[in-house]
């Protein structure tokens, strides 16, 4: 083995530590134990006590204090209402509950498509109780490719399926990444969003798929050179959050991100 594919193999073990550590945050996306769309008139839901609803465009919640839910956005004890407003897409560490210190569960609220949505996160979830690691293919070094970024004069939005049913999506494609993967005769082409540092991430299915992997992945490159080019690197492909829960709303790959080949490198399916 070379240096330089001992030093790059070094770095990507780091980036497996970094990754598994933060999906073993306390209330991270291993937590995630229900997903409830709020109704207009006040309601019960589901492990957390109090009345929830959403009007006018403004989620609720009405408790008593021997309910003990907490108030993340001030700390303070909920005895009666209170209330919050998202925009869409939007995410809101809400209120807390239960446990030795009260806030063994967090209600994340959310709102998506529209309407308003919890998200029960609990720090002693199974799934992160028992978490061990993601499971990942061996590094691979040839999987480390070199593209090239053809952008778009404007920015294309498609609607997209996510990992809930009842949760549309939209990809913000700002150009193709273009890449030939080592043993394929014809070149690869991609559609490309943009996240805020710059780099590109590519939501894509391949031929393993359901086999050994999730229904879909993604992989994210640095910024482009000025001549346009980019590296894939696929040992670094990632799982999202739906692949480990089923109250996830990742989006889905945009129609035609489809790698017609097995991409064995990066995360597998995670263990049941």
């Amino acid at each position: 083995m070379s240096t330089t594919t001992r030093t790059a193999e070094e770095e990507w073990l780091r980036f497996r530590e970094a990754r598994d550590a933060a999906l073993a945050e306390t209330h991270g996306w291993l937590t995630l134990t229900s997903f409830q769309w709020l109704a207009d008139a006040p309601s019960g839901v589901e492990l957390v006590p109090g009345l929830w609803s959403e009007t006018d465009g403004t989620a609720r919640v009405t408790a008593r204090a021997a309910h003990a839910l907490t108030d993340l956005t001030n700390g303070r004890s909920i005895d009666g209402t209170v209330t919050a407003t998202l925009d869409d897409e939007e995410s809101l560490s809400w209120v807390a509950s239960d446990g030795p210190d009260g806030r063994r569960i967090v209600v994340e609220l959310a709102r998506r498509a529209g309407r308003y949505a919890i998200r029960t996160r609990d720090a002693e979830a199974p799934t992160l109780t028992g978490f061990t690691g993601v499971p990942v293919f061996e590094y691979r070094p040839d999987l480390v490719v070199e593209g090239r970024f053809e952008p778009y004069h404007e920015p294309v939005d498609e609607p997209i399926g996510t990992a809930h049913p009842e949760v549309p999506g939209m990809h913000r494609s700002v150009g193709d990444v273009v890449f030939r993967l080592p043993g394929e005769d014809g070149d690869f082409r991609l559609r490309a969003s943009q996240e805020n540092t710059g780099t590109l991430a590519i939501t894509f299915h391949d031929a393993t798929n359901g086999v050994t992997t999730a229904p879909w992945r993604k992989v994210t490159t640095r910024r482009p050179r000025r001549d346009g080019t980019v590296i894939l690197d696929f040992n670094r492909t990632v799982n999202y959050p739906s692949a480990f829960t089923p109250f996830g709303t990742c989006p889905a790959p945009v129609d035609g991100n489809v790698i017609g080949a097995a991409v064995e490198a990066g995360e597998k399916m995670p263990r049941p």
